[in-house]
């Protein structure tokens, strides 16, 4: 039988998960909602772009229903994550493989930075659609943890900047430059629907999680890209949503 599928937000990216929904036969959404009430109809997983007001109410209706949650919403605090919720809840600062690669790839960037023989200045910048409320992405703030845990660093120690223009997508860099080199990783997503077919892996992959607890897409991504690097450790997992949780763009 197909998974099936709930949609808590209509907007930009739930239109592009609906839309790649529909081009599968291995999900089935069942509904889709934007402000308002969430249907009765029971589905397997649903999955929370909506916005940031609406994630308490997703949230608690996600454990009276014993409904798997997948939250992509932006901006919300992480104090309304349960410490112990009674049904599986991943929470992705970006639905993207390749940006949880270059997450990890970051911690062993930092770690080199920790070694060179002279100071390195770290840095992130994401540069998103004038229309993203949030900044820095929430990817960005990830992706800044995952540097300054490999250097050893607080995360207020590597430079963060935004830009919000135009209609980017989504663009990430990492970046690593003293005065004897420049290092740079760099992720540009090219259409909605990377993060549409994200959020579906992450949603066949919640619901197939026999306990409840909390998930980050870094523990999906480590059935994906196990063995890639080695022996690095996979990337930090603060909290799920710390300190402005994840934008999806």
């Amino acid at each position: 039988m197909p998974l099936s599928l709930g949609l808590l937000g209509t907007g930009r990216l739930g239109s592009a998960i609906r839309a790649a929904a529909d081009g599968r036969d291995d999900v089935d959404v069942v509904w889709s909602v934007g402000r308002g009430e969430v249907p009765g109809t029971p589905v397997d997983v649903a999955v929370d772009v909506s916005h940031a007001a609406a994630v308490a109410g997703h949230l608690a209706w996600a454990q009276r229903t014993g409904t798997a949650l997948v939250v992509g919403t932006t901006g919300w605090d992480a104090a309304l994550l349960p410490v112990a919720p009674s049904v599986p809840v991943l929470v992705a600062p970006n639905f993207s493989l390749g940006v949880a690669l270059v997450s990890r790839l970051a911690r062993v960037l930092g770690g080199y930075a920790a070694h060179a023989p002279v100071p390195v200045d770290l840095a992130v910048t994401d540069t998103h659609h004038r229309h993203k409320v949030d900044a820095p992405s929430g990817t960005a703030l990830t992706l800044r943890a995952s540097l300054a845990a490999g250097a050893g660093r607080d995360a207020a120690d590597v430079q963060t900047t935004s830009l919000r223009i135009g209609s980017v997508v989504g663009d990430h860099e990492v970046v690593a430059s003293s005065e004897l080199e420049t290092i740079t990783l760099r992720h540009t997503a090219h259409s909605r629907d990377l993060f549409a077919s994200g959020a579906l892996s992450a949603a066949a992959w919640l619901a197939a999680r026999p306990e409840p607890g909390l998930y980050t897409l870094d523990d999906l991504a480590a059935d994906h890209l196990a063995g890639l690097l080695g022996s690095t450790t996979p990337t930090p997992r603060p909290r799920p949503g710390a300190a402005a949780p994840a934008a999806v763009a």
